[in-house]
């Protein structure tokens, strides 16, 4: 008889040792990925883990855009195929891993029932608190309604070009605007129906004019929707009595023709008068915009900067309830092994939130989680997170870390020449012009978005302010427009994405020092500025970020504007950097990535080693990432970017030969020569790390063109997405079609791509062993098991050649390991296709399920093999396995030869952790070690890494 584990002594959680990523869509649904699982399994891959499954916008193709998340989304197959998806994993041997969007929803097009309901019913919605909406905003005009900044033109002309059109549908009334179906809120039609009613006297039937003046008395008693004291029992009546209302009318329309031509006759009349029509509208609980005043105006809570997705309140446990039901479902029902969470520093409480997920999934999993010390976590959780440049994760957070982003940012700057940066940054500075540092752009970028983008979350957070300051009799004669100022100054000159400060005044370790490095920093820039404000309002803004307040009840005022505050500087961080001053700064491109800092030239391998070994303290089992559906650039096109560090001279010597092609492509518009030379150089460093490895270049062009349009916007220089200028991003195109069309371009492009590309293509060689054998969970993006070339999305999220993958595969396990060093030769001599990096990939897979308590639990001790080396070991009992990743081997062969094997090492010695027999999984050969230093050319004599394991 098995025995049970009791409550007390809980089963471990379900650990993943590596996975895989897929996007999911309508044209890559369930069932597509279910087709694919045998082969992820043959890969070694241990869990899948998809993009988000819960039902979005219609067509949207990477499901960020949640509509419910009650529902797994029908166009991927509804909850019926993610079961059966789940239980042909489970079949294989693997988990699932669901991406989970806790901090916002989709609104667009009328898809969202919730905010519809919010829409229609105003404060008195059943969802109202789904939201974060502000009722009361300073703007009198949006007092008790939402902002809909739908309209492409001002309201008046809108209405008068006859764009709005009210409409009927049996007793539902609404408003059309093109496509966009608005409703109409009930208790608005009390009016209309009482005057139709009265001018009917007579001419109905007595039962059905009694009915019809009862259906809009029944309207006029709707409670009023702008009542914030509702109870949630209150909303249910009005919700229950609203449809009643409806049905009704739809009933009498339906059985009396002349009421029906009453009501049809009604709407003629109002879409015929304008003044009508705008009466009824005002009358709604929203307002509609133009699009435009969406920055300033808006009045919800919004992802970054994006109207179409409306931050939720899930610091609500009514909202956290609903949105979890279903999830914690599929955990119970162990659909689901793990939970990947996006944008988690959007939450009003974060550390909160985390707590809160797992004991829903201890509760899930029939277990007892008391969130004390120590205690193992009930479900396995990452979450996203960017970690500034020695920033660490806060320690008590309720999750196994983040999604990876820092562990790409460290592991790709080991592929830069450090020792170059000044001759890298004289040619970036000589070819364009820019002499400003990245911090200079990104504090640049920081304000344009607060000014531009989120005017309106800042208003709102300047309005709280002056409230907290006009109960101070010290600071209540700060004006709101310094209040805004400091609050902008501030958010420009905050070094992390967000601080921690709980509304009980706990905060992360080191919180008030990044406030107080915020504050300093934003005074010392107001005066170099010279544009002083009063040292006092930047000290009362520090006092209400760090509840420094004299009693209970100013501290509660004070901690509900600072985790607002909070909720802030993550949107305006990621805008100002990630989405401005990255597309503004292009020294080198492969290090403007996400989670990147493009300041960083570089990382040490002593750094690296440093940031390893600390995840293997605190975060064994956080994900480590090399490509995402977020990154700007695929892992291999970074790779190959990253080798212009290693000759800059050489680089210098093609953009001068290049030079005059350029200029006679280049065009004088009226806002000056276009395209600007940071848009030359940003393509040209994208057209050497896109460049495909096969030589084909048919659809290259149009890539190359949607990814610098894309650039261009946003940069937000000499157009944008708010401000497209026609003329510039025309001459865009026109230099990328002329630089390809170009015969003594193309030659030379592709003298400079045979030159770097065997070493771009060992940086992605080596980036991809350490990230599959260094401490953590090793996530592979779809697809990358290959070369991924890939730029920007939605480039990044195209459709993956998986039966030419299987088939590839699939011969490397026919050859294997009857002649392993013969098929490592053949794939590295053909390296084009990628047979190479699935070998690396596969291999290294197989590894880790060979020796899962290795890479789970072994330590990490970094290998001392000079310049050229990346190397270490991990260990676990008698288990041993080294990692040997070449680094900079353009600079190490002096382009001597196309690969680092063999002699190139010289004499150099590898030392290994004990002496004894090891094989390199990546050939199969064997090499035995009776001492521990291993020549290096011995280890790669036939091919350009290894990883050992110790036999």
């Amino acid at each position: 008889m098995t025995e049970v584990p009791s409550p007390a002594a809980p089963l471990p959680p379900h650990l993943p040792s590596s996975t895989y990523r897929l996007q999911l869509h309508a044209g890559f649904d369930f069932a597509a990925a279910r087709r694919l699982l045998p082969y992820l399994a043959r890969l070694g891959v241990t869990e899948v883990y998809l993009s988000p499954v819960w039902t979005s916008t219609p067509g949207s193709t990477h499901g960020y855009d949640v509509t419910d998340h009650a529902q797994v989304n029908p166009a991927l197959g509804g909850e019926a195929g993610l079961r059966r998806l789940s239980a042909r994993a489970r079949e294989l041997g693997l988990g699932l891993i669901l991406d989970f969007v806790p901090n916002h929803m989709g609104i667009q097009g009328g898809h969202n029932p919730y905010w519809e309901d919010v829409l229609t019913h105003g404060q008195a919605s059943r969802y109202a608190h789904f939201f974060d909406i502000s009722w009361q905003p300073l703007k009198r005009a949006l007092e008790n309604k939402v902002l809909l900044p739908v309209l492409g033109e001002q309201y008046g002309r809108v209405l008068e070009r006859g764009e709005l059109v009210l409409h009927r549908e049996g007793g539902t009334f609404f408003l059309t605007y093109w496509e966009r179906r608005l409703p109409v809120s009930p208790r608005t039609l009390a009016g209309p129906l009482t005057a139709l009613a009265a001018e009917l006297v007579g001419l109905l039937p007595a039962a059905d004019h009694a009915e019809l003046a009862s259906v809009a008395r029944a309207a006029a008693n709707l409670p009023v929707s702008t009542s914030a004291d509702l109870t949630d029992e209150d909303r249910l009546a009005r919700a229950q009595e609203s449809e009643v209302i409806t049905r009704r009318l739809g009933t009498l329309a339906e059985a009396s023709r002349p009421v029906r031509a009453a009501l049809d006759r009604m709407v003629t009349e109002t879409n015929a008068d304008p003044a009508r029509l705008d009466a009824l509208i005002q009358d709604q609980n929203y307002r509609l915009a133009s699009w435009r005043v969406a920055a300033e105006q808006i009045n919800y809570r919004r992802f970054f900067d994006i109207n179409d997705l409306a931050a939720l309140r899930m610091e609500d446990p009514r909202v956290f309830d609903w949105a979890h039901a279903k999830l914690f479902e599929l955990i119970g029902d162990g659909v689901v092994t793990g939970v990947r969470l996006d944008h988690t520093d959007g939450l009003y409480d974060p550390a909160g939130y985390f707590r809160a997920l797992q004991r829903g999934a201890a509760r899930a999993l029939g277990r007892e989680w008391r969130g004390e010390e120590g205690e193992a976590l009930p479900l396995y959780v990452v979450a996203e997170k960017i970690l500034e440049p020695g920033e660490a994760l806060p320690g008590d957070w309720a999750i196994h870390g983040t999604t990876g982003y820092d562990f790409l940012a460290q592991l790709g700057g080991t592929f830069v020449e450090a020792g170059h940066e000044e001759e890298v940054t004289a040619i970036y500075r000589r070819f364009t012009g820019d002499r400003a540092s990245y911090g200079e752009h990104l504090y640049a970028g920081k304000h344009l978005i607060q000014r531009v983008s989120l005017p309106g979350e800042v208003n709102v957070l300047a309005e709280h302010l002056e409230r907290l300051a006009e109960a101070d009799l010290r600071f209540r004669d700060f004006t709101l427009s310094q209040l805004r100022e400091v609050i902008r100054e501030t958010i420009a000159s905050f070094p992390v994405y967000r601080t921690y400060v709980r509304e009980g005044g706990s905060r992360e370790p080191g919180d008030d020092a990044k406030i107080e490095h915020a504050v300093r920093e934003a005074k010392a820039h107001r005066a170099a500025a010279g544009r002083d404000l009063d040292p006092s309002l930047f000290d009362f803004l520090s006092a209400v970020l760090r509840l420094d307040a004299p009693g209970e009840a100013t501290r509660a005022r004070y901690a509900d504007f600072a985790l607002k505050f909070q909720q802030l500087t993550g949107p305006v961080t990621a805008k100002g950097a990630e989405d401005t001053a990255f597309y503004r700064y292009a020294r080198l491109l492969s290090l403007n990535e996400v989670g990147g800092d493009p300041a960083l030239f570089g990382t040490p391998p002593r750094a690296f080693h440093a940031a390893a070994r600390a995840r293997q303290a605190r975060w064994p089992h956080a994900m480590l990432a090399a490509s995402t559906h977020d990154t700007k650039r695929g892992e291999d096109t970074r790779a190959r970017i990253s080798v212009l560090s290693e000759l800059p001279q050489t680089w210098a010597a093609y953009l001068s030969g290049w030079s005059p092609l350029i200029r006679s492509l280049e065009q004088d518009l009226d806002t000056g020569r276009a395209p600007a030379a940071l848009d030359t150089y940003t393509l040209l460093q994208t057209v050497l790390g896109a460049y495909p490895l096969d030589g084909r270049l048919e659809d290259f062009g149009e890539r190359l063109s949607a990814y610098l349009l894309k650039a261009a916007r946003e940069a937000k220089l000499r157009t944008s997405w708010a401000a497209p200028d026609g003329e510039y991003e025309a001459a865009l195109e026109h230099l990328v079609r002329g630089l390809l069309g170009h015969e003594r371009f193309l030659s030379s492009l592709g003298e400079l791509h045979a030159r770097i590309s065997t070493h771009g293509a060992q940086n992605g060689l080596s980036a991809t062993l350490v990230r599959l054998t260094a401490p953590g969970v090793p996530d592979t993006y779809q697809g990358c098991e290959g070369w991924n070339q890939s730029l920007v999305d939605p480039d990044n999220r195209r459709p993956v050649d998986y039966p030419a993958r299987a088939r590839l595969l699939a011969r490397i396990e026919k050859r294997w390991p009857v002649d392993g060093p013969g098929l490592a030769a053949d794939l590295l001599a053909r390296y084009p296709d990628g047979g190479v990096k699935l070998l690396v990939t596969w291999a290294a897979l197989r590894a880790r399920r060979a020796h899962p308590e290795l890479f789970r639990h072994g330590g990490y001790r970094p290998i001392e093999a000079g310049k050229y080396l990346l190397a270490f070991a991990r260990e676990h009992a008698d288990e041993v396995a080294v990692t040997v990743a070449p680094r900079l081997t353009l600079t190490l062969t002096r382009e001597k030869a196309p690969w680092a094997l063999g002699e190139v090492w010289g004499n150099r010695q590898l030392t290994l952790p004990r002496p004894g027999s090891y094989r390199n999984v990546l050939t199969g050969e064997r090499l035995r070690v009776r001492g521990q230093k291993v020549p290096v050319a011995k280890v790669l004599e036939t091919f350009p890494l290894a990883l050992l394991v110790r036999e």
